[in-house]
């Protein structure tokens, strides 16, 4: 799935079972909420934490659901995430071409 069929499925959902977009603001609050649960399970399986009793280890399931909201925002302000995307990569290109592979802070 493209990111453009993956915004458009998304869009499809919505208009099917959702109803209708939450607001901008609101999403914006769920997208906030959600890399917070991504956060949890990061720090559980990576850092210093251990799961509680009853959680599990569903790291792409809280990746899927920050896109979901990403998808909904973009797809609710116009923007096309492929362009975009597109254009953040070769800003980075331009940016940090050198500027990684001289990091001795890189360097193993």
């Amino acid at each position: 799935m493209t990111i453009k069929e993956a915004q458009e499925a998304v869009d499809r959902w919505i208009k099917e079972y959702g109803v209708r977009y939450f607001s901008e603001l609101t999403n914006m609050a769920v997208l906030t909420e959600e890399v917070g649960e991504l956060a949890r399970v990061i720090a559980r399986k990576y850092g210093d934490q251990s799961f509680k009793e009853g959680e599990k280890d569903n790291l792409g399931e809280e990746m899927a659901d920050v896109l979901w909201v990403l998808l909904c925002l973009a797809n609710q302000t116009g923007v096309d995430l492929t362009t975009e995307l597109q254009k953040s990569i070769e800003k980075k290109t331009q940016r940090d071409a050198l500027r990684h592979i001289h990091n001795k802070k890189l360097m193993a």
